[in-house]
């Protein structure tokens, strides 16, 4: 009995032994599992971190790449663009802008009516969209200079999510070039017009002067007594100027037929200048000539007329004339500049400077200036009247180049 309950202790402690080896075994593989769900856990959170700063990252390269587009697209717009704040301030301006209102300062943070100061028009479209909220479409309006410039204008209000005005972003383009080649055409349209409806007209009537001018002639002054000595001296005088002026109306109102060549300018008006008398010592010429498709005789006549209405203007002011022809090359064409030092023109001539009959000369036609402007307009160009701020007369003649 004494054995077996020795043997009892001993199976006894063998248990508990076996309990507590299993105990410590059990947690050394809890700590284990413990442990290997921390790595685990801690290994994900640093994919997810990384995953996040990859997709961190690639968000600000779309987002910069973005705003590098839009950038791109804003500077390479051709048409103006400015943005103004509900405040009157200048956000953005685009170089088509500045190039096309000549701006050369940096505006952005003036205030808008000073920054776009030379174009009154336009900013008081802005100011209109800013007050009312509405937006301007294809609005047109005129810049006044020395020359008309016509601008095509649209101006956008951008509200908040809750209706408030936050900006004004204007887009506006220069369509001067447009107006100018849509005068062009009507002028064209009403010279052919004007050609059919008058020219036999005109025809007929230097018919009838011719005859009065002949039996005119056929009168000896001397063999008649002084009183009708006087009167046809008068006829023949009047007759003679009717018909000057009715070659003339012929020569603007007539279809011209043009022979069209390759024309070098600066020779052209050197043979202009031949053909009025003085006028070699009063001209001069600079600048760079170019190479027209033109006709020779029709621009000899055009700017010989030219030169011939400065001389005259000046020999009416009694003053000594001096005249310059000067010009340049651009994109549009060949730029050509004949200014003088004379009295210049009325402001209310100037409206009318090219239209038929309108002199200011008392033994005038009026009918020069409207047959260099129809030379001129045959030829695809452009002719403006305007005085120079330190004096005299100014016109500007646009040709285009010739094409090679």
């Amino acid at each position: 009995m004494a054995m077996l309950g020795i043997l009892l202790v001993i199976a006894i402690l063998f248990v508990i032994v076996i309990v507590r080896t299993v105990r410590v075994m059990s947690g050394r593989d809890a700590r284990r599992e413990s442990g290997g769900e921390s790595v685990m856990l801690s290994m994900a959170l640093q994919d997810a971190l990384i995953k996040l700063k990859v997709q961190e990252r690639a968000m600000a390269a779309r987002a910069e790449a973005s705003e590098r587009l839009a950038d791109q697209i804003v500077e390479g717009l051709t048409s103006g663009l400015v943005v103004v704040d509900r405040t009157g301030t200048v956000q953005a301006i685009n170089p088509a802008a500045q190039r096309i209102l000549e701006i050369d300062a940096k505006v952005t943070g003036q205030s808008f009516r000073d920054a776009l100061k030379p174009a009154t028009a336009l900013t008081d479209l802005i100011a209109e969209a800013l007050e009312v909220g509405s937006p301007i479409v294809r609005r047109t309006i005129t810049l006044a200079g020395i020359k008309a410039r016509y601008f095509g204008v649209t101006v956008s209000p951008i509200a908040s999510t809750d209706g408030t005005l936050q900006a004004a972003v204007c887009l506006f383009t220069d369509l001067t070039a447009v107006v100018e080649l849509e005068e062009q055409l009507r002028l064209k349209e009403a010279l052919a017009r004007l050609g059919e409806l008058t020219a036999g007209l005109a025809h007929e009537f230097r018919n009838g002067l011719a005859t009065i001018h002949g039996y005119g002639r056929l009168l000896d002054p001397q063999s008649l007594p002084d009183q009708a000595r006087t009167c046809v001296e008068g006829i023949r005088a009047e007759t003679t100027a009717l018909g000057e002026v009715v070659t003339n109306f012929l020569r603007f109102a007539r279809p011209e037929q043009m022979t069209m060549a390759p024309v070098e300018l600066r020779a052209v008006i050197m043979r202009a200048i031949e053909d009025v008398p003085g006028a070699a010592a009063a001209v001069e010429l600079e600048g760079n000539f170019a190479t027209i498709n033109g006709d020779d005789v029709l621009l000899r006549r055009a700017f010989s007329n030219l030169v011939r209405n400065s001389l005259e203007a000046c020999a009416d002011a009694g003053m000594p004339a001096r005249v310059y022809v000067r010009s340049d090359i651009t994109p549009q064409g060949v730029q050509l500049v004949f200014e003088d030092n004379g009295p210049g023109f009325s402001p209310e001539y100037l409206v009318k400077a090219f239209q038929p009959f309108a002199t200011t000369k008392a033994n005038g036609t009026g009918l020069g200036l409207a047959i260099v402007q129809k030379v001129i307009v045959s030829h695809n160009g452009h002719i403006t009247a305007a005085n120079r701020p330190e004096g005299g007369a100014q016109f500007r003649v646009r040709l285009p180049l010739a094409r090679h």
